[in-house]
């Protein structure tokens, strides 16, 4: 008998994570980086810098999928370490919580937070970074940004599917500006 058993599992074919896209929501787990000072207060805020699928420049925060029998520590280890690069040094606790779960639909208004393609369900952390960070992947570039930079008119307007708003609660979160 022939094992056709995946070798690497929790990875998704394009069709087969189209096909669950359209019949369940996708977990997942967003990353705002901070530098913070002696104290522990936040003093900068990472944002990627990418192109949109329309072609416009977009910043963001680190993001992605939760894999099967994957433990949520090890999504955000791995996902910072794609979108930072591999000598960010991330603090993240052994047991991490989220300052909030983000509810993405495809359908806008429903929530602040949409994507297209999906319903998604984000868990969101606060995670201070001291090493050097190199973006990867698809970011053009990793830049830090002042808390109140960061929640600025001009930031805050290329920042989509709701982002901006998970930025701004973080940065409440940690009783900075709202």
């Amino acid at each position: 008998m022939t094992d056709t058993t995946d070798t690497s599992p929790g990875w998704l074919s394009d069709t087969e994570i189209e096909d669950a896209r359209g019949r369940l929501p996708i977990v997942y787990v967003n990353a705002v980086p901070v530098r913070v000072d002696e104290s522990g207060t936040v003093t900068g805020v990472g944002l990627l810098l990418g192109v949109a699928p329309d072609q416009t420049f977009s910043r963001s925060l680190v993001s992605g999928r939760v894999l099967f029998h994957e433990r949520i520590r090890d999504a955000l280890l791995r996902h910072l370490e794609k979108d930072l690069g591999p000598v960010a040094l991330p603090h993240v606790p052994s047991s991490p919580q989220p300052f909030t779960v983000a509810e993405y639909f495809p359908t806008p208004g429903i929530t602040p937070f949409h994507d297209p393609r999906q319903h998604a369900v984000s868990l969101a952390y606060v995670v201070p970074v001291t090493g050097d960070c190199r973006p990867r992947r698809d970011a053009l570039d990793l830049v830090w940004f002042s808390p109140e930079e960061a929640v600025s008119e001009n930031v805050q307007q290329e920042m989509a599917g709701g982002q901006g708003v998970l930025l701004r609660q973080a940065l409440a979160h940690v009783g900075l500006v709202p």
